[in-house]
């Protein structure tokens, strides 16, 4: 479900025919100014943020003069409004409130069908409404087919006793949102208050639109970068991690940043999970243990290593972390050897300088806890491999008493990738390259065997694909990176699988 800002909210209903107040969209005390000053004294500043009850929190202030808009708007900025930092302010022209109104459609589990929901009182909660005047409240089942006929509403609308005059002017408000709810695939869309204005005009005062996640596809028109649920805006990282996600349908990389700016040594650790309940659990291990989360990562759904490659990048990307810990479902059925095969290529690039503990337990697990031992002793960081048998716990507590070793600064080794290509192909999310001047030099050969869905073959000594190009690019190719991990380990080191990760080279370039 994603959630949209106020301003976007309103630009739809604007768009659908409904009023809403004159406003402009500001992000400085200077920029507040000039926008009150046009749309002319008093205005209501309301802070962008997705949460209720903002004017309790002091997330909606009304200015009567400029040097009023001036501080509030620097007062919002600079702070939060429950526990959210305000990046946007909505300037709007106050409006003088006669009545106040609810109008909401929601999508209901029970009856399986959205729900419009009106009440002739509003400014509040709707569940607070139902609580203390039940009488007010109506409801109509809505068919996603078709459009609300004006009987439908009229009855609702009269059952709550208002006028005839002004139910005329609720259905056409009724319709739109509608509209707007059908056109947008909404899982909500309130109007909370709809008011009537001293001059007898229906506007909508403030509202809440949501999106159903698997419908921002198809509505790029709206400017979502993340079809995520947040209660704030997506991070840099965040960003950065949903692209990989957007693009790639294999298996699940989920990505949430939950703390930012901290130090070293306060802490805070990398946590890849994978699977749910496996996942929770092995964050409890953690937090018993002292430490915090500097980010949740959910890899699951049998993702090729090259997603688990580009979730390990984006992890350790994370400034001052003091260590990295992987661990999820005890029983997954996904091969563990495809996210070990990833985990090492991320940790040999980036040259991995915090201890990492990583529990992959489920099937070939052996295999799993086998390549990543074997690539340990190429890093200078600690890194250790368990199975289902061990508990988050006890890896929990590994990872405790490595984070005190002192490290040196550089790798052991890393990946020593040749300095010029001669043959490559693409793969479904990267290229394959080859140093064919290595690749004769080399006796045994490797990435031959090691290539899982057998697609490589030699031809005058040299590897190559025995597919057609374009059938490795379409996903032939599965990207299981143990051809380039088998040619460093016991080759000639003459082959780099490059999976560019969208903007983190820039991340990290700035620190």
């Amino acid at each position: 479900m994603v959630k949209l800002f106020e301003h976007q909210g309103k630009s739809l209903l604007r768009d659908a025919g409904i009023n809403v107040p004159a406003g402009e969209v500001v992000r400085s005390a200077a920029e507040a100014v000039e926008a009150a000053e046009r749309l002319g004294f008093p205005v209501a500043l309301k802070a962008q943020v997705w949460v209720t009850g903002r004017a309790l929190a002091g997330g909606i202030i009304f200015a009567e003069t400029a040097q009023d808009a001036r501080s509030a708007a620097a007062r919002m900025l600079s702070g939060e409004v429950r526990g959210h930092r305000v990046l946007e302010i909505l300037v709007e022209q106050k409006l003088e409130i006669a009545a106040e109104y609810f109008l909401g459609i929601a999508i209901d589990d029970r009856a399986k069908r959205p729900v419009l929901i009106f009440s002739s009182r509003g400014g509040t909660g709707i569940e607070e409404i139902a609580q203390k005047w039940p009488g007010s409240i109506a409801r109509l089942e809505l068919d996603a087919r078709r459009e609300v006929y004006a009987f439908e509403l009229r009855d609702i609308f009269r059952s709550v006793g208002l006028p005839g005059a002004r139910q005329r002017e609720l259905i056409d408000v009724a319709r739109s949102l509608w509209a707007v709810a059908r056109r947008y695939e909404a899982k909500s869309a309130e109007i909370n208050p709809l008011v009537v204005t001293q001059r007898g005009e229906l506007v909508a005062a403030d509202c809440r639109i949501t999106i159903d996640d698997y419908a921002v596809f198809r509505h790029p028109e709206l400017g979502i970068e993340i079809a995520r649920e947040f209660d704030r805006p997506a991070t840099e990282l965040e960003r950065i991690a949903y692209r990989v996600e957007a693009n790639d349908y294999r298996g699940t990389f989920y990505f949430f940043q939950m703390a930012e700016g901290f130090q070293k040594k306060q802490g805070y650790i990398g946590f890849h999970g994978a699977g749910g309940g496996g996942s929770m659990m092995s964050m409890d291990a953690l937090l018993a243990r002292g430490f915090k989360l500097a980010n949740f990562c959910d890899t699951s759904g049998n993702p090729p290593a090259s997603k688990v490659y580009r979730a390990a990048r984006i992890i350790l990307a994370q400034k001052n972390i003091d260590g990295y810990f992987a661990s999820g479902s005890g029983v997954a059925s996904q091969e563990q050897f495809h996210s070990a095969r990833g985990m090492v290529k991320a940790f040999l690039e980036v040259g991995l300088d915090v201890p990492a503990v990583i529990r992959l337990g489920g099937n070939a697990e052996e295999q799993a806890i086998e390549i990543l031992r074997r690539f340990s002793s190429w890093l200078a960081a600690p890194v250790e491999a368990y199975g289902k048998d061990d508990t988050p716990e006890f890896c929990a507590g590994r990872l405790s008493a490595l984070i005190p070793v002192s490290r040196p600064e550089a790798p052991a080794r890393g990946l020593e990738y040749p300095s010029g290509f001669s043959y490559e192909f693409a793969t479904l999310t990267g290229v394959v390259r080859f140093d064919h001047q290595r690749c004769r030099n080399c006796r045994s050969k490797p990435c031959i065997s090691a290539c899982i869905p057998q697609i490589l073959t030699l031809r005058d000594g040299v590897p190559v694909l025995s597919i057609d190009e374009a059938q490795a690019a379409r996903g032939r190719c599965i990207e299981c990176l143990a051809c380039e991990l088998a040619c460093h380990y016991s080759g000639n080191g003459g082959l780099k699988i490059e999976l560019p990760i969208s903007g983190l080279e820039e991340y990290e370039s700035r620190g």
